[in-house]
């Protein structure tokens, strides 16, 4: 029991990282700040919140890779920090936006987003050296969160508040992304994009393409992106499923041949 005590205590004199877990805590500041505006009504910059949020957890495990200061205790905080963030706060928007108005099955579906988010987070924290890098075994939680929040800015940009406000698409979404999110569909996760390694001089065009395009039509263009990354993963299964079923078949009739 003194050699664990003694183990415990030189682990925290060691201290910890300061710039990663900056990035983490304004990730947390953001992620609070938005349910602080949900329940104030005003649900854009709630859904804004959200996905600057998005951006500084992005950040915070960059930085912490290209500086080398990764530590056990930077992802067990960054895991609280999104829970918080992409969990709770995308689900009291989603509620206090829409849900709220279907009574009880309303805030089960935003505590099913909550749960299945905090599901989804624990088991990617055991299957981090387990499952490929470079896919996410589901739908990752910001991900879910950056839907939820790029369809509030969506809808109230095309004015269309007083017609979702009780529409039960938005239940349906609500529960479609929590289950997403526990599911064993695969997303690309992006991990091995790397900025800072030479390029082909068009994905550098590209890049910028897809930037104007985002700051012209920004409440656009982010649900298209945002619903098309959700919309992937299923889409992607369903492709190899057809194409495997289009081999058997092929495989069956040169046998008969």
């Amino acid at each position: 029991m003194k050699k664990d005590r003694k183990i415990t205590t030189d682990t925290v004199k060691k201290g910890i990282y300061i710039l990663p877990n900056l990035f983490t805590t304004a990730s947390l500041f953001f992620g609070f700040y938005s349910i602080i505006a949900s329940i104030g009504g005003d649900f854009p910059r709630a859904a804004v919140a959200i996905i600057i949020s998005c951006i500084l957890d992005g950040l915070d495990g960059k930085i912490a890779r290209v500086t080398n200061t990764t530590s056990k205790f930077g992802a067990e905080y960054d895991s609280l920090s999104d829970l918080v963030a992409f969990g709770i706060a995308p689900a009291v928007l989603a509620y206090s936006w829409a849900l709220i108005s279907f009574g009880r099955y309303g805030w089960l579906a935003a505590f099913l987003f909550v749960v299945c988010g905090a599901l989804r987070l624990a088991r990617f924290n055991v299957q981090v050296h387990i499952i490929d890098s470079k896919v996410f075994n589901g739908l990752a939680i910001p991900a879910a969160a950056v839907v939820i929040a790029t369809t509030v800015l969506f809808v109230h940009y095309l004015g269309g508040e007083k017609y979702f406000y009780n529409h039960i698409s938005v239940l349906a979404g609500t529960v479609a992304l929590s289950l997403l999110m526990v599911s064993n569909i695969k997303y690309y996760s992006f991990k091995n994009l790397d900025f800072f390694s030479r390029k082909p001089f068009m994905t550098f065009v590209l890049i910028i393409f897809v930037l104007i395009v985002i700051i012209l039509e920004p409440h656009i263009m982010l649900f298209v992106l945002a619903l098309g990354y959700c919309l992937s993963g299923p889409g992607l299964l369903l492709f190899k499923i057809i194409k495997k079923h289009h081999q058997v078949k092929e495989e069956r009739y040169s046998h008969r041949v």
